[in-house]
């Protein structure tokens, strides 16, 4: 099995031997995406200070590589966090840490059946943060009034999520603010600076993911919300 690279901005957990005020936990992303994801929560990983985390949380990202970097399809991502919470090489404690597995809702909407099926399965031991149609929904709303101006204008067109050319129409539209090609330029993973905003935005969005199918939806904010005010546990 191909290894996990592991991103973070601490070296390793402190020893449970030392005098603890409060216990050390570890929210872990893993995300879908190869590219637009990984570099947006790296930069998110870190901002971590500047967002007033708590020095008690530690964030991490666990990047898949080789033969696993392609696992995309929802459940299959579900079921690699799962085995790879049981390596005892990665540090994840199960009475502590958080797993938070975030995917697209896109192909449920297209043409894959089994949605509420996949969120029961992946609601067991984890959060799922789900973004319909995609994540670029999720960046579109790193800008002020993102929602007025940006999303309800182009709701239609955001959710019928038909190609621009070869590329989705959320994606074109993120092109068009930043002038950054989401897919291959990490610097858009620099948009997480905005994370606030898009917390704030988000809330103008369905956030309910037992409910997303046929309505924009994004529950990314609010969990980044629930970790930088240290009640998603």
């Amino acid at each position: 099995m191909a290894p996990i690279r592991n991103y973070t901005n601490w070296n390793k957990r402190p020893s449970d031997k030392l005098a603890q005020i409060e216990p050390y936990r570890k929210y872990v992303f893993i995300c879908e995406g190869a590219n637009t994801e990984t570099w947006y929560f790296e930069h998110l990983i870190d901002i971590k200070k500047d967002l007033n985390i708590k020095p008690t949380i530690f964030l991490e990202l666990w990047e898949k590589t080789e033969a696993d970097r392609d696992i995309s399809y929802p459940r299959k991502l579900i079921e690699f966090a799962n085995e790879k919470k049981c390596d005892k090489t990665l540090d994840f404690d199960p009475d502590h840490d958080k797993m938070i597995i975030i995917f697209d809702a896109d192909i449920y909407e297209a043409k894959a059946l089994g949605y509420d099926e996949t969120v029961e399965l992946g609601e067991k031991d984890n959060t799922l943060g789900v973004t319909n149609p995609n994540f670029e929904l999720f960046l579109l709303l790193h800008f002020p009034d993102a929602y007025e101006t940006i999303i309800k204008p182009h709701a239609g067109e955001l959710l019928e999520n038909k190609k621009t050319g070869n590329q989705r129409y959320s994606y074109s539209l993120l092109l068009s603010l930043t002038g950054i090609n989401s897919k291959t330029n990490d610097d858009i993973g620099n948009l997480a600076d905005n994370v606030l905003t898009a917390i704030a935005e988000e809330k103008h969005l369905n956030q309910d993911i037992h409910q997303c199918l046929g309505q924009l939806t994004c529950n990314i904010g609010s969990i980044i919300e629930g970790i930088i005010e240290d009640r998603l546990n």
